[in-house]
């Protein structure tokens, strides 16, 4: 479950070494993100000459949590971080040309084949 102010690894090479969630795409009462799910973020903290500044406002996917997922043929999935990819509001394509780690099979079911086929794995 993500939340307001929750701390997310970023799984890309946009150049962020960490964001924080200030809004939960969704509604005006939704309260948690799971995978697969637009938040926006801002990056805590970047490397110098990358695509994404320090404290600049992004919207990324959920990609991994650490509170598991039930699946609809009971089987769950976890991982061991919560983590993100920062994607393009307009075109919702990742500006990351690489993603590291697995990746939970929602976000393509969710409509982002392109960080699905770009990700090492797919679960």
């Amino acid at each position: 479950m993500i939340q307001l102010r929750s701390v997310l690894k970023p799984a890309d090479n946009s150049g962020a070494k960490r964001l924080k969630v200030i809004h939960v795409h969704g509604g005006s009462t939704r309260r948690f993100g799971h995978v697969g799910d637009i938040v926006t973020v801002v990056v805590d903290q970047a490397e110098p000459n990358s695509y994404v500044k320090d404290s600049q406002m992004v919207k990324a996917v959920v990609v991994r949590t650490r509170k598991e997922i039930r699946r609809a043929d009971g089987t769950y999935v976890r991982f061991d971080d919560n983590a993100a990819v920062v994607i393009d509001p307009k075109t919702k394509e990742p500006i990351a040309t690489r993603v590291f780690g697995p990746i939970a099979r929602e976000v393509k079911e969710a409509g982002f084949a392109k960080i699905a086929s770009l990700a090492q794995e797919v679960l």
